[in-house]
């Protein structure tokens, strides 16, 4: 079985009590511990953006999750960004392309929602780059960008075409339109 057989339905389309098994058993019970869900904690999903794998079996196999969030420069300008991730699959399907066919449908959803005038926002995600550097994630952009936690400055990556724009310096964390970051002093 592979991710050839997947089926891509719409995160909301799962129950959330499966979701975070699914979570707990990819990135163990601490995974609220993490940095990126300090980065976007508070933060609902994007429901256009976020997706579930079923296998052939209709078991649910992995998931992908895209939350709103923002960098604020040193002048306390909120620039929004979309965090990307988790991207979760079980322990023993994984090496199985699910988690390439998650980013697909994501990136996708992007592009289709680009093309019909949806604004397109930066994305970034913690991780390796040589995995997610296949979708021009990278981090040239992020040297000078700060999270509120524990992180390795080289796998902090981000694309887009906007990036060229962004603030050299700043910090990420949950967007809040009305103020800036989300609980941020």
């Amino acid at each position: 079985m592979s991710a050839d057989t997947a089926t891509i339905i719409p995160l909301t389309a799962v129950e959330p009590a499966m979701i975070e098994e699914l979570l707990d058993r990819a990135f163990g019970a601490d995974r609220h511990a993490r940095t990126a869900y300090r980065i976007r904690a508070g933060m609902e999903w994007l429901d256009a953006l976020s997706f579930a794998a079923i296998d052939a079996d209709e078991m649910l196999v992995g998931t992908i999750q895209c939350s709103p969030i923002a960098l604020i420069d040193n002048d306390a300008r909120p620039v929004p960004m979309i965090m990307v991730g988790p991207v979760a699959v079980v322990p023993e399907r994984q090496g199985e392309g699910f988690g390439m066919g998650l980013m697909a449908a994501m990136l996708d959803a992007e592009a289709r929602m680009a093309a019909n005038g949806s604004p397109s926002f930066p994305q970034v995600l913690i991780g390796d780059e040589d995995y997610y550097g296949r979708w021009g994630f990278n981090a040239n952009a992020t040297s000078g960008w700060r999270c509120p936690g524990p992180y390795e400055q080289h796998r902090l990556l981000a694309r887009g075409a906007a990036l060229s724009a962004m603030p050299r310096d700043g910090s990420l964390g949950p967007w809040n339109p009305e103020g800036g970051i989300v609980g941020k002093d």
